[in-house]
């Protein structure tokens, strides 16, 4: 195995592991915990794949929520990659998927965007102040979102009784209720000159990530974009790449699927994933 060097990152606390001879750059973004993916990247890395993740809220002079985060928070380590790098590739899951698909179509020297368990839209942010605002930010203007349903997200609540909530009837609820706002939140993910890759458990349920991933691909396949779809019925919405250790399950809502169900989902989408690196 080749030598890896560990650097941080000016800019976002961040880190980037260098293994030698790497041709490939990736951007790794976590979800909505918004933490740095030290792990994948270290998986990534022993694939010889040079490999960085940044905090994108909750760091210095960034928002203290997952709430009207600058999607310029991520250029500069865009541009070090692609300085460094023959190939450029970002990898998100969940929130950072969203933000992984909106970078693609906001940068074309984007070679690949790999999306866990994404959406096709942007949402409202992930606070409890009202009025809602978006999860994202470009050149000061708020991204256009899909606001929550907060009566959906209550009944989610009630009917869990006390366990850990399932949000997928509720994001379900709130697309339909905000229909009118869907539109303008859509993802343009015909922009995306790249590779697109999309991961998705069938068993997730914190939002229909199979039911989102679908409908990205018929929007690029109606532009003659192609783009690889990864689902297993057992997997929920983490997944575990292969040499992982995983994360443990949310305490605060039910994840679904199972551990052998997230890892086989890993393995399968690994030989894609691998394909555009």
């Amino acid at each position: 195995m080749a030598s890896v060097r560990e650097t941080t990152l000016t800019g976002p606390e961040g880190v980037l592991l260098e293994p030698e001879g790497a041709t490939t750059g990736v951007l790794v973004l976590s979800g909505s915990s918004g933490r740095i993916e030290t792990d994948r990247c270290r998986v990534l890395a022993a694939h010889g794949v040079a490999a960085a993740s940044v905090r994108y809220f909750g760091g210095p002079g960034q928002p203290a929520e997952a709430r009207l985060m600058p999607l310029e928070t991520f250029d500069d380590v865009l541009a070090d990659l692609h300085a460094r790098y023959e190939r450029l590739v970002v990898l998100g899951t969940s929130w950072g998927a969203q933000a992984a698909l909106l970078l693609g179509t906001l940068h074309p020297e984007i070679d690949a965007v790999v999306g866990f368990s994404p959406t096709y839209v942007a949402w409202a942010g992930l606070s409890e102040e009202r009025p809602q605002r978006s999860s994202w930010t470009l050149r000061g203007e708020q991204v256009p979102f899909v606001p929550f349903d907060d009566e959906a997200i209550e009944d989610a609540v009630k009917e869990a009784g006390g366990g850990l909530p399932s949000f997928c009837e509720a994001y379900l609820s709130t697309l339909e209720k905000y229909a009118d706002r869907v539109p303008a939140a859509t993802i343009l993910v015909e922009r995306i000159a790249g590779d697109v890759v999309l991961v998705a458990g069938g068993g997730d349920e914190v939002w229909p990530s199979v039911l989102f991933a679908e409908t990205i691909r018929r929007r690029r396949t109606a532009h003659d974009l192609e783009t690889v779809v990864i689902s297993h019925p057992e997997a929920g919405h983490r997944v575990v790449l292969p040499g992982e250790p995983g994360v443990p399950f949310s305490t605060t809502l039910a994840w679904g699927g199972s551990e052998e169900g997230d890892r086989e989902l890993g393995r399968l989408a690994w030989a894609e994933i691998a394909a555009v690196l």
